[in-house]
């Protein structure tokens, strides 16, 4: 039986009306996700590793936590006044490059020769441009030098004499090795090589004296220390910025995570910007930083979901330690990491500031 026209033209009328009410719901949701999305945002990190309440006494603690606060609230200033994404990175890494807790700039441990060898990076999302440096040993802030690397050469990464003697033609700040030196991070590599029966090289030359009174040595640093910041400015763009000493007594050259752009370092504004810490062999072999964003680009997980994937099951699987953090392109904050803690603090212009250290702080 035929269904009478009148009949087809009401049924016509409801779809297009029911249609209508839920493009507007759409639309209307949309507006709630805009009204969401915030105007910038960044999220650092400090290191991750074995840190534990027990472990950490208060001092130390409100030390660390003091710190944090005091980088996330460059960076958000640098933000909330207009500043790049880049230049909120660069800004907060200083900070962080100058702070003996972490192990970046001065406070970086020592390698199995009694030097302070430093990696970084940068990425640009906007463009995807890119630099880094590693094996530096005289450059102040090696978050500039790779900056400049990437405004300033045809390059991406730069390493050793070579990318010191490109620090120089920049003038950019160059020190003295012993700068870097601190009195903890000797004593805690005279501990690892010890444990490795490996000879204990002499002191550096212009360290100060031995310091009986010198802070005691952190926890297992060799796990933890890196510093990292991605941004979110007000012109909708990504960066990511990484900065490290490496690991306690590393010999032959070793080069971790840090400055390989897509593991422990990326940013696109179509996907997510992404710095890394940890044990850094493991970042490189799942090229994590990448990884994380391709799985939010290609795959459609949301940010925290594809954080989650990679740091909590795969590198877990592989046998890696440690943690990322990540902005999303509508700058939506995530962070994972597999470890017992991770320094860490974030901050938008829709959200009050966070600074955690353990792993049970939301």
């Amino acid at each position: 039986m035929k269904t009478p026209l009148k009949a087809l033209l009401l049924s016509a009328v409801m779809a297009a009306l029911a249609a209508g009410a839920a493009h507007a719901g759409d639309k209307k949701d949309r507006r709630k996700d805009d009204d969401k999305k915030p105007e910038w945002s960044i999220v650092i990190h400090g290191g991750a590793g074995i840190i534990e309440r027990a472990q950490m006494d208060p001092q130390t603690e409100a030390a660390y936590r003091a710190a944090l606060a005091k980088a996330l609230d460059t960076g958000s200033k640098v933000l909330r006044d207009g500043g790049t994404s880049l230049d909120a990175i660069e800004a907060t890494i200083h900070l962080l490059e100058d702070d003996p807790l972490f192990n970046a700039g001065r406070g970086a441990v020592f390698t199995a020769e009694g030097r302070n060898e430093l990696d970084s990076a940068i990425m640009d999302g906007a463009t995807l441009k890119a630099g880094a440096v590693a094996g530096v040993t005289t450059v102040r802030h090696p978050i500039s030098l790779a900056r400049a690397v990437m405004d300033n050469s045809k390059h991406v990464m730069l390493i050793g004499k070579g990318a010191e003697a490109f620090a120089a033609d920049q003038k950019l700040e160059i020190v003295d090795p012993s700068f870097f030196f601190t009195e903890r991070r000797w004593k805690q590599l005279v501990t690892e090589l010890t444990k490795q029966g490996l000879p204990v090289p002499p002191r550096p030359a212009g360290a100060p004296a031995p310091n009986a009174e010198a802070e005691r040595a952190p926890l297992d640093e060799r796990k933890f220390g890196t510093v990292g910041v991605v941004a979110y400015d007000k012109n909708g763009d990504l960066a990511a910025g990484t900065s490290t000493g490496g690991t306690t007594a590393k010999r032959w050259g070793r080069v971790g995570d840090t400055p390989i752009i897509g593991a422990g370092t990326y940013a696109s504004n179509d996907s997510c910007a992404v710095s890394a810490t940890g044990t850094g062999e493991y970042f490189i072999r799942l090229t994590v930083a990448r990884e994380i964003c391709a799985l939010d680009q290609y795959e459609g997980m949301s940010l925290q979901a594809a954080a989650d994937e990679v740091i909590q099951k795969r590198l877990t699987a592989l046998g890696g330690d440690g943690g990322i953090i990540a902005i999303g392109r509508k700058g939506e904050i995530a962070w994972s990491f597999n470890t017992s803690g991770m320094y860490r603090a974030s901050a938008a212009s829709n959200r009050e500031p966070v600074v955690a250290i353990f792993k049970d702080e939301r």
